[in-house]
């Protein structure tokens, strides 16, 4: 089976945007050849979630090529009807069903690319299967935060931690299987 897989940056105090989906304080972390393992995760996966805001800030910000490169399902999580273009979907249905049914199909894994209501939407069904959370040295005060309140507990299990000389912390959970055990 398909896993889903979280692959994400936010500031330490757990914020993924500035008001007004403002990302800039990404830049601080920024190095030429440096991509923090993104390259090699991407080779892993062949369909994208993205909730449609933080799809149009990216074709805003660095154009359309980097989603529709032609080898990859986009699903754009929306609320406005859209016709596809090229591999890119615009969805407007329930996201937990997109999602179990991705899941059950053969591929390469799913690669959850946010926002926030996108993410909390899914680890509030479970859905989530791996963290990558790279965080940034900076406390942001306020903004969009990647984890909301009323969802259920879920256990994640340790994988890795790696450091960068530009101080990003990249933190690598996947999700405790739960056994027998604990339905009793």
């Amino acid at each position: 089976m398909r896993k889903i897989s979280l692959f994400i940056a936010m500031s330490l105090d757990g914020y993924i945007a500035k008001p007004n989906d403002d990302l800039s304080f990404l830049k601080l972390v920024e190095k030429e050849g440096e991509d923090y393992g993104y390259s090699e995760f991407t080779n892993t996966i062949d369909t994208i979630i993205i909730g449609r805001r933080t799809y149009d800030y990216v074709l805003k910000e660095i154009g359309p090529s980097h989603y529709d490169n032609g080898h990859r399902d986009i699903y754009v999580i929306t609320r406005t009807k859209k016709s596809q273009v090229g591999r890119t979907i615009f969805y407007t249905g329930n996201i937990t069903e997109l999602v179990k049914r991705l899941k059950s199909e053969k591929g390469k894994n799913i690669y959850c690319d946010g926002g926030a209501e996108v993410i909390n939407e899914l680890l509030k069904h479970g859905l989530i299967d791996e963290l990558i959370i790279s965080v940034i040295p900076v406390l942001l005060g306020y903004g969009t935060r990647l984890f909301k309140d009323g969802r259920p507990e879920q256990l994640f299990e340790f994988v890795t931690a790696k450091t960068f000389d530009t101080g990003l912390v990249q933190l690598h959970y996947k999700q405790k299987i739960k056994n027998e055990q604990d339905h009793i």
